[in-house]
Formats: C-alpha cells, sequence, structure tokens
C-alpha cells in the first residue's frame, strides 16, 4: 500500500515527538548545569595567588540571519576568549577573560590571579 495514510502520520508524529523532547531535555539540561556553576562560584572563596600566563585561544562562533526579505542574509560573529594560567604547584586552569583582559595579558606575564571557582576577576604583573 505504500507510505499514505494515518501510519505514516502516527510515524512522523512520533520521530517529531521524539527529537522535539530530545532537544528541549538538553536545553534544560545544559540552563541546569550553567546555573549550578554559577552557583557554585558563587560558593567558591575569592582567591589571589602567585601564577603565570601560559596560554591564550579564542573561540569564533557564527550565526546567520533571514532578514526576511528574501535571499537576504545577515552573518553575526562572536568571539569567546580564554587564557591559561599556571600557579605555583604547576596545576593549570582555563578560564575565560573579556576582549579587553585578552588583549592586555601576553603569554609569559607573570604576577598575582585572582579568581573565584572558574570565574576569572583579574591578574595584576608584579
Amino acid at each position: 500500500m505504500g507510505f499514505g495514510g494515518c501510519n505514516s502520520f502516527a510515524v512522523f508524529e512520533t520521530i517529531f515527538f521524539i527529537a522535539f523532547f530530545s532537544i528541549l531535555g538538553v536545553v534544560v539540561f545544559a540552563a541546569i548545569r550553567g546555573i549550578a556553576q554559577w552557583n557554585k562560584n558563587n560558593h567558591s572563596p575569592r582567591l589571589t595567588v602567585p601564577a603565570s600566563v601560559v596560554s591564550k585561544r579564542t573561540n569564533v562562533s557564527s550565526h546567520m540571519h533571514n532578514t526576511g526579505s528574501g535571499a537576504m542574509h545577515h552573518t553575526s560573529h562572536h568571539t569567546t576568549y580564554y587564557v591559561t594560567f599556571e600557579v605555583e604547584s604547576g596545576d593549570r586552569m582555563e578560564l575565560h577573560v573579556d576582549g579587553r583582559e585578552f588583549g592586555m595579558l601576553a603569554e609569559g606575564d607573570i604576577g598575582m590571579l585572582t579568581f573565584q571557582g572558574t570565574r576569572y576577576l583579574g591578574f595584576e604583573r608584579g
């Protein structure tokens, strides 16, 4: 009898709901994880420790937006900045920093790193 009729609609409906709830689950999980990390950072002590800058990296993401008028598209880019610090014990931590801080820091800089959990608060060269 082919693919017509109610049977194929029921299969499509099932696949649609599975996909929808899977995506919804991922979004909810990511939100809960973000809130948990924010809460953990807030309850962590603020520490200032001797550290050095060992590496820097960026992550650029692009998003294409339809302007709604035919084939016109607008592309936006967002850059996230990360710096890896090494503390006296030899442990390393990669922290998210803003673009201004990223530009001010250079690999090999030595100073005092202030952070709270995974939250970067500042770096003073010493």
